[in-house]
């Protein structure tokens, strides 16, 4: 079994193990631009976003990662859409492709894992590990410390709540919470009127 071969496999799906030289050689080279990244101060904004442009695989117009940003492969295969937001303490187990579509919004301390490892002790024991790509679209708001299992695909305009496990795929155009997460309830002319529970949307901002 070839270097080559198992570095092939961290898009595939299938069990590779992930320690070999030439996988962590390019894993450091991607974790020393996010160190560079996380050193930055708050003034250096043209500096974060040349680090974003080389650290990402794509990263639309308009996107913001509040530091520290921690991705075990430094947003290498993490895919970004345009005006972007993630607070801090965001989380990429970035071992495969991650997308997120434009004018997402991330809380701090989510955690959108792409790797797993199989459940038999002796697998786990040799190190083996697996990669399965995370969607989420467009327009969503992934709220505080939620979680995101590898696989899981989220629907445009959907929030999810602070703290929610999503282990499943989560439809468009709904409000989904809780551990496992599940749809609470629809999108609706609700959220028109109310912003927040009793707090009445301004009436120029009801039609957008």
């Amino acid at each position: 079994m070839t270097e080559n071969h198992e570095k092939d496999k961290l898009h595939t799906g299938e069990l590779y193990l992930p320690t070999g030289d030439e996988i962590m050689e390019e894993q450091n080279r991607c974790l020393e631009l996010q160190c560079d990244y996380n050193a930055t101060r708050p003034s250096q904004a043209k500096l974060r976003q040349e680090l974003l442009q080389k650290m990402f695989a794509e990263i639309g117009e308009g996107c913001y990662i509040e530091p520290p940003l921690h991705a075990n492969w430094g947003g290498h295969h993490v895919h970004f859409g345009e005006g972007v937001y993630a607070n801090f303490n965001l989380t990429l187990v970035d071992d495969t492709h991650i997308y997120v579509g434009s004018h997402t919004m991330i809380g701090p301390n989510v955690i959108i894992a792409t790797g797993g490892h199989p459940v038999l002790p002796a697998l786990r024991e040799e190190g083996y590990q697996y990669n399965m790509p995370v969607h989420i679209g467009q327009n969503c708001w992934i709220g505080a410390g939620a979680i995101l299992l590898p696989g899981v695909t989220v629907g445009d305009n959907t929030v999810i709540g602070a703290g929610s496990v999503v282990t499943r795929d989560i439809p468009a155009n709904v409000v989904a919470v809780g551990n496992p997460c599940r749809v609470m309830r629809p999108i609706d002319d609700r959220d028109r009127a109310y912003y927040f529970r009793q707090r009445a949307v301004p009436e120029e901002l009801k039609n957008r």
